[in-house]
């Protein structure tokens, strides 16, 4: 009884253990907090790099040797500072009469008051391609005074496999930025 008295009473190897109760609780939070920091760190590149790019594309400008959307993915990548691997990332721009339109489905007749469009339903074309779409956009960069929806998509690998564990991914997260810009009234030029 004595001796059971007596280790109690000891308190040696008690910071190892407290230790060993912490250390995996704050090395995960090391770690979160690092890949986090990464995703935002690349979600702010992103959105720089899309907003650089549309300030260019608004200009009309066509440089020597290439076309205004090589242009436009350049800078993009340029501004990523090569953490967005442009292989494989997705850049869309969408052209719309109106900032209201942006993201908006094409109108049409609810026929059966069901809140979604069915097939057969009378719709308008407002981007001309012959179908009803859920975004009334038109593919392109535009001409002046067009209004440019100018959007980014990238599944960023996470660095770690153990967040990718915690959140339950494959081990990446879909980043995504979008900006939607007028095009100035720029002269077309000749082909």
């Amino acid at each position: 009884m004595q001796r059971l008295r007596r280790s109690a009473r000891c308190r040696r190897g008690t910071a190892v253990m407290e230790f060993a109760l912490v250390a995996p609780v704050a090395v995960l939070s090391i770690i979160g907090l690092f890949e986090l920091s990464m995703i935002m760190f690349v979600q702010s590149l992103m959105e720089g790099g899309l907003r650089e790019a549309s300030r260019f594309g608004i200009t009309g400008y066509i440089p020597p040797g290439t076309t205004r959307e090589e242009r436009i993915l350049e800078i993009v990548a340029d501004n990523t500072i090569g953490l967005v691997d442009m292989d494989t990332v997705d850049v869309t721009t969408m052209v719309y009469p109106t900032f209201g339109d942006v993201n908006q489905p094409e109108p049409f007749t609810d026929e059966n008051a069901n809140g979604t469009y069915d097939a057969g339903e009378d719709f308008t074309d407002s981007n001309g391609n012959g179908q009803w779409d859920a975004d009334m956009g038109a593919a392109g960069i535009g001409g002046p005074g067009d209004i440019v929806r100018y959007t980014l998509t990238y599944a960023w690998p996470l660095l770690t496999p153990i967040l990718s564990s915690v959140i339950g991914t494959d081990g990446k997260i879909t980043l995504s930025a979008s900006v939607a810009v007028r095009n100035e009234p720029f002269t077309v030029p000749e082909e």
